[in-house]
């Protein structure tokens, strides 16, 4: 698989990411009862030629950082190959005992949530935290020496956010010196607000990453329909489908992999963060990378996205 760099920094990464939210099983449904399943799903990213590795200290409830940990030992070496990318922030109702959910960047919560994500993958460095969701009452100075406090002890080599609006990224840039490095957004066909909204304009600008989760809309861009967040119950992909599957028969390809190298087209340099457990799916996911979209193309998928014609 192609490559690309994150952002400013050193780290170099397979020009998909691999999403492992769902590797202890689907949000709302009942855990996996083994770590069968994700442990294959891994090893079938990897296969497929994927190095960038998502997760977060939420996912599973921290089951999906523990198995992905459980990988890493399985196989001696593999740590050396790949990314560990890690989110935090989020904190679940009842943490402690009548508190409700929320969001926290305080400096103690972030150190203290990178240390367990460390003990529960069983590693020594996160290659990339990102802040998962903002936090209202973000101290962009506190975060800053929070950061700066991980990177001197080794334990993160690198920064980013994940759902910041472009004036939430800049109010945290402008006193940290440490670089962003990814912005993590929601980007799909059924999805297209990052392309309007100033969160691909900023990332070109200042050199941002863009990585976008959910690029096929929780499935309905795919072959099936698995795991839809409640937003995206909303989605009509009718007209979007029928377009990919007009340009996958003439590109000798699949819907999956022509709706991932809509997002890589654009010059951000989209880096689609790619979440199926199923073997089939991941590899029909890595063929994206072979694609590469005409201009025109590229806006026959937006023509038939966009609910009006362009202006």
């Amino acid at each position: 698989m192609k490559t690309l760099r994150l952002g400013r920094s050193s780290l170099v990464a397979s020009r998909l990411a691999y999403g492992c939210w769902r590797l202890a099983g689907s949000e709302g449904q009942p855990p996996e009862p083994t770590s069968a399943t994700g442990l294959r799903a891994i090893h079938a990213a990897v296969d497929a030629g994927f190095t960038l590795f998502d997760l977060a200290d939420i996912y599973g409830g921290g089951r999906c950082e523990a198995i992905f940990g459980e990988a890493l030992r399985d196989s001696p070496g593999l740590r050396n190959r790949l990314l560990i990318a890690s989110k935090c922030g989020i904190r679940r109702a009842g943490e402690p005992a009548g508190a409700p959910g929320r969001y926290d960047f305080s400096a103690e919560h972030l150190i203290r949530s990178v240390e367990q994500s460390l003990r529960r993958l069983d590693v020594e460095t996160i290659d990339l935290l990102m802040l998962h969701r903002p936090d209202y009452l973000m101290d962009p100075t506190e975060v800053a020496g929070a950061f700066g406090q991980l990177l001197a002890a080794g334990k993160v080599r690198a920064f980013g956010v994940s759902n910041f609006r472009p004036s939430q990224v800049t109010a945290l840039q402008r006193v940290c010196p440490l670089p962003l490095v990814v912005n993590q957004v929601e980007i799909s066909l059924l999805q297209i607000n990052a392309l309007e909204d100033g969160t691909l304009d900023q990332c070109l600008a200042e050199g941002l990453t863009p990585m976008a989760w959910s690029p096929l809309a929780g499935g309905l861009l795919g072959s099936r329909v698995h795991g839809l967040l409640p937003a995206q119950r909303s989605y009509d992909p009718t007209r979007v489908n029928a377009t990919l599957d007009r340009l996958a028969v003439a590109l000798n390809s699949n819907r999956e992999a022509v709706a991932l190298a809509w997002l890589q087209r654009h010059p951000a340099g989209i880096q689609p963060v790619v979440g199926s457990v199923d073997p089939g799916h991941i590899q029909a996911a890595a063929n994206a990378d072979q694609l590469q979209l005409s201009r025109e193309d590229w806006y026959h998928l937006v023509t038939a996205a966009r609910p009006t014609p362009l202006p």
